[in-house]
């Protein structure tokens, strides 16, 4: 029969199955299935995939538009024609339906991923069609990897072993078997119109293809869409496929897929203050835009002191980059989820502002259930669904291995539970580690970097970056360039050479040769790279001269030797000031007659202790309770993120500013807390973190004016960080051995050294004149501070050791760049879960779930038992969205070899998000849980407490 018959009701066997439903006994069609994919993947192409995607894609495939959309569908629909193999065997009753010559005609074959078995058999029909299938990089190869790659991970293609013809004809059933998937495959390129065959499939190409098939075989996997289908009286493949066109774009709208544009708006609404940009927000405005409509989209980098407004230069160059068409919304990403909740308030508003009719922000990190962009039905379990990877990747299992998991049947993955379609949102607020991931060898890297090209990337904080995620973010900034996504990187404490070396990697990907280009920004002021030519475009030297005077405030960081608690001096040692008394004598002022001040200290132990000391102190008007507050990441989720909105609304540009507030915290405030304070005291640190905190310091004074300060501190010039020397009894820098996981010794220790070098130990710097020379000294090429004292120069030696052999490391499981992958299964040669993918060194934490036992038996989350938790049934969505707010993440060494008493109940553990929780008993205010040597409590007022043994 021709494909016009098959296309006809009853033309076509429909009897293999791609869905089932145990419940309803509901057996579809795989060939409805295949078609539902198949007409999504075409809305998808024209709802979501931005132009320049789009563009991408036709000119990696060599054919006209029309033609890459049609082989796109075509693609998509093919990646469960594998189904037509062993899979069928594995439910009995659909499997009881599927006629008798087929069922006789299986000898010899064999059990294998359905997802390579479509890789396999695709191959030879491709051939058939005229696609070449000689070589790693042939289209034909190619695309047949795409099919065995929509389960998340490339596999290799062995052409003339595993999937040669001889051994697919013999593995995948007889010749019945072989028919069916010549015609199914030749109907669904009938009914696509997939008939060009291209001379090529570029590696972005693929990338891009297959995360479009991922998303169509995801929302066409859904139970509620293809149950009633099931349900409903059959049709032929050509009615069925019709009407799955038609429904398609209801698809895509409940989805919330669907690209939106936002209104025009003014500058002052959407950006909720200034009425008008600065000197260097006009100045890109009005440069880049010309720049960027003759030469597209390219990489943008942004510098200025902290709090002068570079986050709305970098939402302004997001509009301009989205203008041009070939992007449509931002993702945001930045270093720690505390970072990404505030960012999370400004790309909501900054979205609102332009009054869209439906344009969802999205926060997409380890820890979003705690912040209310987490809705709730990203927590529910969802409706249940057969999923299609019924056995392991891995073809050298045993039978018993490869038996199929009971719980595979209902739990879904990750995908389904919300947290990749977060990733995929029109506007998206991230961590580093949520975008880094799409460069390592882990499943589903091909989604990330498709959700990732189709918007603007900010990368905010850079300066946070590690020397372990520096190549990380090298290699992603390599694809991006290569995908022609635009970047926008922002720091205030970038030394010039990190920040060319990043330019650099995005022109690399983006084919160029940049070695002899200067890429090193103005400070303050911006630099934009045309991924296009490799042009280069600064911020005129006047305006930002004019932008640095306009901005200009002199300001004092002020060192003080101190005794730590952690060092004890000889008995015969003169007395001298301990830490505590510093803190006292500096915050005196402030308890007495009013001010806002905060405390960063170096580890949440330093936190608890010094909330502690000042807790006690006299002198408190009305007492301490809410003048004084504790913050930091080891308390209740739920708490610290109500401390954490209630100081940035009281402390904020517009906030309400309370006449006496004192914040303990730490490396919290370097990023996540957009506030103002009239005093601040830091532990010692690397220069630029300081130079992060004193733009705490007195940070709205320009839009202010005079008169906002306390009194008391009216009379000091300008503002004046403290920061806290620990010393030894002869004054030497000796940091306490609780400090040594922070940073490489080497930083603290130069920065006190270049510190102690000025008159009264007290550097006079002015913002921002200044900044950009300071941070060269300590964390650019610091080898003459280095040389000022052999045992800096030895640490100095140590420390540029321990980068080297920091970025070693990361290399170890960068998947390749574009132009060095041949097989697209170069990309997955590595075995990485996203579970065990490391994007920076030693975060590994566990989360543990402080819980009060009843009178009764019954776990509940406070001790009054008014909270009460489910332990033989699985928690209400609300009851899990409680659970998660309540948990607090801890290093895994610290919950160690748990206990039974101290695992979730049964009936949790089938909810990924509950399954690895380690319950944390609580009630009696002293009472210590063990683990191995580590003793955990929590406190009320504390938060979490760790002692050692």
């Amino acid at each position: 029969m021709g494909v016009r018959e098959d296309a006809r009701r009853g033309g076509i066997d429909l009897k293999p199955w791609g869905k089932f439903d145990r419940g309803e006994r509901a057996v579809y069609p795989l060939l409805f299935h295949l078609l539902d994919v198949a007409a999504i993947a075409g809305e998808v192409w024209d709802r979501f995939l931005t132009s320049g995607q789009r563009r991408l894609i036709v000119a990696g495939l060599g054919v006209t538009a029309a033609q890459a959309r049609c082989l796109v569908m075509f693609m998509a629909g093919l990646h469960d024609l594998g189904k037509l193999s062993a899979f069928q065997v594995q439910e009995a009753h659909p499997w009881a339906r599927v006629s008798e010559t087929l069922r006789q005609d299986t000898a010899g074959w064999q059990r294998m991923p359905h997802e390579r078995a479509s890789m396999h058999s695709a191959l030879h029909l491709l051939a058939e069609a005229g696609y070449q299938v000689d070589a790693s990089d042939s289209p034909g190869v190619r695309v047949a990897q795409i099919l065995g790659g929509h389960h998340g991970r490339f596999l290799q293609l062995d052409i003339d072993g595993a999937a040669s013809k001889a051994r697919v004809d013999l593995t995948l059933g007889g010749p019945a078997w072989q028919d069916l998937r010549r015609r199914y495959f030749a109907l669904l390129r009938d009914l696509t119109g997939a008939t060009a065959v291209p001379a090529q499939v570029s590696v972005e190409a693929a990338i891009l293809i297959t995360g479009v098939g991922v998303i169509a075989d995801r929302l066409a996997s859904q139970r509620h869409h293809w149950l009633p289908r099931a349900q409903a009286p059959a049709f032929g493949a050509a009615d069925h496929y019709a009407q799955a066109v038609r429904d398609a774009p209801d698809v895509i709208t409940k989805s919330g897929l669907a690209r939106v544009t936002l209104p025009e708006a003014p500058f002052a609404r959407v950006h909720g203050g200034p009425a008008a940009p600065n000197d260097l927000q006009a100045s890109l405005i009005g440069q880049l835009t010309p720049v960027v409509g003759e030469k597209g989209p390219g990489i943008a980098v942004i510098t200025d002191a902290t709090g002068a407004g570079k986050s709305i230069a970098a939402l302004e160059a997001a509009r301009i980059f989205n203008a041009g068409g070939d992007t449509a919304g931002i993702a945001w990403l930045l270093p720690t989820t505390a970072t990404a909740d505030a960012a999370y308030d400004l790309l909501e508003a900054y979205v609102a502002a332009h009054g869209p009719e439906h344009a969802p922000v999205s926060l997409v990190h380890s820890h979003s259930y705690l912040n209310t962009a987490y809705t709730d039905h990203r927590l529910a379990a969802h409706e249940p669904s057969t999923t299609d990877e019924h056995w392991p990747d891995d073809p050298d299992a045993t039978q018993e291995q490869t038996e199929r998991p009971e719980e595979r049947v209902t739990v879904p993955d990750g995908w389904l539970r919300g947290w990749d379609r977060a990733l995929l949102a029109q506007f998206t607020v991230a961590t580093h580690d949520q975008a880094l991931m799409a460069a390592l060898p882990v499943r589903f890297s091909a989604l990330r970097l498709l959700a990732l090209s189709g918007r603007t990337v900010i990368i905010d904080e850079t300066h946070a970056l590690t020397a372990f995620m520096q190549p990380l973010l090298n290699r992603l900034l390599h694809w991006l360039g290569a995908l022609g996504c635009p970047v926008v990187l922002l720091s205030a404490t970038l030394p010039a050479a990190t920040s060319s070396e990043l330019v650099s990697s995005y022109l690399t990907g983006a084919g160029h040769d940049p070695d002899s280009l200067d890429l090193a920004p103005a400070y303050p002021g911006w630099l934009f790279a045309a991924a296009g030519d490799a042009s280069i475009t600064r911020i005129d030297p006047q305006t930002a001269a004019d932008h640095a005077g306009r901005h200009r405030r002199t300001a004092a960081i002020r060192l003080y030797p101190v005794r730590h608690p952690a060092h004890t001096d000889p008995d015969d040692a003169p007395a001298r000031e301990s830490r505590l008394e510093r803190i006292t004598t500096e915050l005196a002022p402030v308890i007495q007659h009013g001010g806002c001040a905060a405390v960063a200290c170096a580890t949440m132990a330093d936190a608890q202790q010094t909330y502690q000391h000042l807790y006690d102190q006299p002198g408190w008007p009305g007492g301490p309770d809410g003048q004084l507050v504790l913050l930091h990441a080891r308390m209740p989720g739920h708490e610290r993120e109500a401390l954490t909105r209630r100081i940035r609304d009281q402390l904020g540009r517009t906030g309400t500013r309370p006449h006496r507030l004192v914040i303990v915290t730490t490396s919290l405030i370097d990023m996540s807390l957009d506030i103002d304070v009239d005093v601040m005291i830091s532990d010692l640190a690397p220069l630029h973190t300081l130079i992060q905190r004193l733009g705490r310091l007195w940070r709205f004074e320009h839009a202010w004016g005079p008169g906002h300060r306390p009194a008391w501190l009216r009379s000091r010039p300008h503002p004046r960080l403290v920061v806290l020397q620990p010393t030894d009894e002869d004054g030497r820098t000796h940091l306490p051995a609780a400090w040594r996981p922070l940073d490489h010794s080497f930083l603290p220790h130069a920065t006190a050294d270049h510190l102690t070098s000025h008159p009264e130990r007290t550097l006079t710097l002015t913002v921002p004149d200044d900044v950009q020379h300071l941070v060269e000294t300590v964390h650019g090429d610091a080898a003459a501070l280095a040389r000022t004292s052999p045992a800096l120069d030895r640490k100095y030696t140590a420390y540029r050791s321990r980068r080297r052999s920091q970025e070693h490391l990361s290399t170890l499981h960068l998947a390749p760049a574009p132009q060095y992958t041949l097989s697209l299964a170069d990309l997955h040669r590595q075995r990485l879960h996203p579970r065990d993918a490391a994007t920076r060194l030693g975060a590994m934490p566990r989360r543990l779930l402080p819980v009060y036992r009843t009178a009764a038996g019954q776990l509940a989350l406070d001790a009054a038992g008014a909270r009460p938790l489910p332990l033989d049934r699985a928690p209400t969505t609300a009851q899990i969205r409680a659970i998660l707010q309540h948990t607090l993440p801890v290093p895994a060494a610290w919950a160690a070899g748990p206990r039974p008493e101290h695992q979730t109940p049964l009936a949790w553990r089938r909810h990924a998000l509950l399954a690895d929780l380690i319950l944390l008993p609580a009630g009696e205010p002293e009472e210590t849980t063990q683990f191995g040597r580590h003793r955990l409590r929590l406190d009320l007022r504390l938060g979490l407490v760790h002692e050692t043994d």
